[in-house]
Parts: C-alpha cells; sequence; structure tokens
C-alpha cells in the first residue's frame, strides 16, 4: 500500500492530494493520512512545493467535510437509510451522534483530526439534525487546519520514515476514538440510569 501511494504522489503530485483528502471527508476508503505524510516527505526533498501540498490538502478537506454536510441536509431520509443499511456505517453514525451530544460544537474540531475515523459520519450527522452550518463550517476549518498541518507536517520533518509515523498515529488515532466514545457512551448510561426521585407531594391542607 505504501509503496502504491508513494507511486500515487509521485506521478500525480498535488491533484491527488486534493482528490483523496476530498474523498476521506466523504467516508470513503482513500488513505488520506499516509497520503498527507508522503506528500510532506516529498515536499522536504523539493519534489513538490510545501504551500501547494498544504493548500490542497486544506481545500480538499474543507469541501469535503462541507459537502457530505449538505448531502446529508439535502437528503435527509435518504442518507439515513444507507447509513443505517450498512452495519459499519450505521454504527460509525451512532458513535458520531453520541460523541456529538456529548462535545456539542467542538465535537466537529476534534472529529477532523483527532478522531479522524468519526469525521465523516460527524459531518453527515451534522447534516442530518440541521446543526448550524456556520458553526459547522468555522469549527471544520479549525479543525482541518490542525489535521492538514499536522500530517504534512510530520511527513517533511521525518520525510525517511514516513511509514513508521503513519503506522503509530493510525494506531494512536483510532484507540483515542475508542477511549473518547467508550467514555461517551458511559456517561450516557450512568445519566439514564440514574434512579428518578420523586418530589415529595405537599399535604393537602383540611
Amino acid at each position: 500500500m505504501s509503496d502504491v501511494i508513494l507511486g500515487l504522489v509521485a506521478d500525480y503530485g498535488v491533484p491527488i492530494v486534493f482528490c483523496v483528502t476530498f474523498l476521506s471527508c466523504l467516508a470513503l476508503p482513500v488513505p488520506s493520512s499516509i497520503l498527507m505524510l508522503a506528500s510532506g516527505g516529498f515536499a522536504a526533498t523539493g519534489d513538490l512545493s510545501l504551500a501547494a501540498v498544504l493548500a490542497a490538502a486544506f481545500l480538499g478537506a474543507v469541501i469535503g467535510d462541507n459537502s457530505g454536510y449538505w448531502i446529508a441536509r439535502a437528503s435527509g431520509d435518504r442518507m439515513d437509510r444507507w447509513l443505517e443499511n450498512h452495519p459499519k456505517r450505521a454504527a460509525l453514525r451512532r458513535k458520531s451522534e453520541a460523541f456529538m451530544e456529548k462535545w456539542g460544537g467542538s465535537s466537529v474540531f476534534f472529529s477532523c483530526w483527532l478522531i479522524a475515523p468519526l469525521g465523516p459520519y460527524v459531518n453527515y450527522v451534522s447534516g442530518l439534525t440541521r446543526f448550524t452550518w456556520v458553526r459547522f463550517a468555522l469549527w471544520g476549518v479549525a479543525g482541518e487546519i490542525v489535521w492538514v498541518s499536522l500530517y504534512v507536517g510530520l511527513g517533511y520533518a521525518f520525510a525517511d520514515n514516513v511509514t513508521s509515523i503513519a503506522s503509530i498515529i493510525g494506531n494512536a488515532s483510532g484507540l483515542i476514538s475508542a477511549i473518547v466514545v467508550a467514555i461517551g457512551l458511559g456517561l450516557w448510561l450512568w445519566n439514564v440510569s440514574k434512579p428518578r426521585m420523586d418530589k415529595p407531594r405537599k399535604a393537602p391542607h383540611i
């Protein structure tokens, strides 16, 4: 896989960075993170422009986020049924809902980079629930700045160890996602399972 990605970056350069980051934000299974690392490595060797790589990755991610939001918002029930008819996507969608309930608007920011596997589904859930677009867009832009800077920057700084860094970050991202979701679901279950105390009734006046 790594050789294929390196070949894609070498052959197509900056346009492939834009396309892959765009598609990844629509929940398509493309290796966006390792491709950004690889493009950062090529920038370090002078084969690509660092500014162009950063711009392409950022624009692809932001446009992808907003496309996912508006597709879900426009399609409504059809998108909802499509997500529910695919077990893996349905599970990620439910985790995204729990994450949004816990963190609110900032969930868009964190899903862009800290728990990236949930990112596309947070986009879809935001559209389905008609989360305010301006807030969604602003949080998303902030999150994508962190995501793009982190991956392209690491690729640029450690050009000789791109594959190892990608493996470490991928494992860490998955672990963080699982921990955050587990905490969120645990708190939700704890809240709904708490016994509700009835308010004491006042004695009627005689």
